[in-house]
């Protein structure tokens, strides 16, 4: 129950911030709504080095995910879909996560957390980064792209690998470079949030692939 209470107090945490910067930022809705994309990836570190099981973390994502798709539909708390476009990103999100704790809770958590936070720290820094400086763009798929924002992307993606694979393995890889350089191309492809769903996976794939076995 402990366990669980602390989750909850930083979930809750994290939305408070993001409703005290909206109040006092109304023209920055995107950036509302990384804030709280950036604070849920320490999440699951958290909850590993609380050492909740598996099944509980399925359920608890299961469960977050179903809220989240209620308020999809019914907009109860509207900063978390307030978004300049059409996007699914956040069902995406929860959907992500959902599949990363299946697949490698117990069997990985080192890709699991590579995967993750990649996309919660690399996509949501390089949304930031990308509407605050103006830099070189291009659309793809109606998606409008920078340069500033993808050069985050995968700076930070090549950070989060790092440091990763530094603490399992306490050395360096090339293939750091080949997997943040494919989360990069990857996070491209963000028609309708879709990057929240291939981002995580495939970085955590890759990982998994490249780094651990």
């Amino acid at each position: 129950m402990i366990k669980f209470t602390v989750i909850l107090f930083y979930l809750i945490s994290i939305f408070l911030i993001s409703i005290v910067f909206k109040k006092y930022n109304q023209n920055s809705r995107e950036i509302v709504r990384k804030i709280i994309h950036i604070g849920i990836g320490p999440l699951i570190p958290i909850a590993q080095f609380l050492e909740i099981d598996q099944n509980s973390a399925l359920i608890f994502t299961g469960i977050v995910s179903f809220l989240v798709f209620i308020n999809y539909t019914y907009k109860l708390f509207p900063t978390i879909e307030d978004v300049e476009r059409k996007s699914y990103g956040t069902l995406f999100y929860c959907l992500s996560l959902f599949i990363l704790i299946y697949l490698f809770w117990d069997k990985d958590p080192y890709a699991l957390v590579a995967g993750f936070l990649t996309m919660t720290f690399g996509d949501g820094l390089a949304g930031i980064i990308g509407k605050s400086y103006k830099s070189n763009s291009w659309t793809l798929f109606k998606q409008k792209k920078s340069l500033f924002g993808t050069v985050t992307m995968f700076l930070t993606s090549f950070v989060v690998i790092c440091l990763i694979g530094y603490s399992q393995q306490n050395s360096f890889n090339l293939n750091y470079l080949a997997i943040a350089f494919f989360a990069t191309l990857l996070e491209q492809f963000s028609i309708l949030g879709i990057d929240n769903l291939i981002v995580p996976i495939f970085s955590a794939l890759f990982f998994n692939f490249l780094i651990t076995n």
